[in-house]
């Protein structure tokens, strides 16, 4: 018999293997500062494309008064316990309500946190004899979710409404022999490639079959939409989406969640949601937050006007000096490489130590071997300045990436790791 640890002593996997080359500078990195769109790294100013703060909430002087005065009132503690047990105030009320009504849904849920409230949700939505129809490309946190079903899964292909509609056939024909329905769960935003999620070409599906519509609208909520109500207004079909899930960690820029529906599906799920049951409830201090962030979302359209100019100048500025976005209909901007992963590094290292610009790095296994992709996320706090000089520092580097500098620099790690 082998000792457990045996596998972790010889492989670290396909991103561990380049711990030592790459903790600390690619992965793991320390930003210091205020959440800005300059920050510090390794001591030196960098323009930020990699915090998810997409209206610039994080620092706005009234949402940091509203954090401030709330922790000083409550402390992080308040309240303790499971929300069924002793964790239930009337702010946690008042907080689904107006995310219900701010999504049009009749009511809304609190989770403590987006990923382990995805995995629960879709744990309590669906039974053995149900089966699930999801994205290729689905976040890890749906994915995680899908493994816990023991039921029957189908994944189609990337926003290929034939492949969706195939696997619902499929789907179908299983819920028939064991009784079950069936769940189909796409993104409203694809937080890698900036896709929108087809829910329109979607919802007209539901004409044909029979199945409820999750979406995860981590990325939409308060970017897209008029009012900012996310991917379904952006597409004119909100009121069809049969549960809307989205996180309090990008466009709010805190921490927490919430899951909105028809009331009598919450009422389920409030008393269903393993990870919401038996886990704290959210604090005090985090409600408060998000009601004052929730209220500047439906009062200060500014705030989305300024992260679309900030989008908008990035995107078609990139397009203009031919690089690569792929077909990105969000904030998330995209830059898509070929090359290794050790030519990814040297790429990268160029832009933060001589351009300035610090933007993260997404290698295989998340995306395909042989492609590199750094990923930008524009905010409100970002100036057309730094869209200028980012811009710059991107067309000082095609020279290297079409002369092949970067190739011979990656082939010194390269060697270096036995590769």
């Amino acid at each position: 018999m082998k000792d457990l640890f045996d596998k972790i002593y010889r492989d670290k996997g396909p991103l561990g293997k380049w711990a030592e080359q790459a903790e600390g500078y690619f992965v793991f990195p320390k930003l210091e500062g205020e959440i800005s769109n300059r920050m510090k790294f390794q001591g030196k100013e960098v323009i930020t494309w990699s915090v998810n703060d997409y209206l610039g909430l994080a620092n706005h002087p009234e949402v940091r008064k509203v954090d401030a005065e709330a922790g000083a009132k409550y402390g992080s503690a308040y309240p303790m316990g499971a929300r069924m047990m002793s964790g239930h105030t009337h702010l946690h009320e008042q907080l689904q309500n107006e995310l219900a009504e701010f999504v049009n849904k009749e009511a809304s849920y609190l989770l403590n946190f987006g990923y382990q409230g995805m995995v629960s949700t879709i744990d309590a939505l669906v039974g053995k004899d149900d089966v699930i129809v999801y994205d290729v490309d689905a976040h890890a946190c749906i994915i995680d979710g899908v493994r816990l079903h023991l039921g029957k899964r189908f994944t189609y292909k990337h926003n290929d409404v034939a492949s969706i509609e195939k696997n619902l056939q499929r789907a179908e024909k299983i819920a028939e022999q064991t009784g079950g329905g069936i769940l189909l769960i796409s993104e409203g935003v694809f937080g890698m490639r900036g896709e929108q999620g087809k829910l329109k070409e979607i919802v007209e599906l539901k004409k044909k079959y029979n199945f409820r519509l999750f979406v995860d609208d981590a990325h939409g909520f308060g970017t897209l939409g008029k009012t900012g109500a996310g991917a379904g207004e952006e597409q004119g079909v909100q009121d069809d989406i049969d549960v809307y899930f989205a996180t309090f960690a990008k466009s709010m820029a805190s921490t927490g969640a919430f899951i909105a529906a028809d009331q009598e599906v919450i009422d389920y799920l409030k008393y269903n949601l393993r990870s919401q049951m038996f886990a704290k409830s959210l604090q005090m201090q985090l409600v408060e937050g998000a009601l004052k962030r929730l209220d500047m979302l439906r009062t200060m359209p500014e705030l989305k006007e300024k992260l679309w100019e900030n989008v908008n100048a990035l995107q078609n500025g990139l397009k203009d000096r031919g690089f690569d976005i792929g077909t990105t209909q969000s904030c998330v901007t995209p830059v898509y490489l070929k090359g290794s992963i050790p030519e990814a590094m040297a790429l990268v290292k160029d832009l933060r130590e001589n351009h300035g610009v610090f933007c993260s790095i997404v290698v295989y296994p998340v995306i395909p071997k042989g492609l590199i992709l750094l990923r930008m996320i524009p905010t409100a706090s970002h100036t057309l300045k730094d869209v200028e000089e980012t811009l710059d520092a991107f067309g000082a580097i095609r020279e290297r990436l079409e002369n092949g500098t970067y190739k011979r620099m990656s082939a010194a790690v390269a060697a270096a790791m036995g590769e």
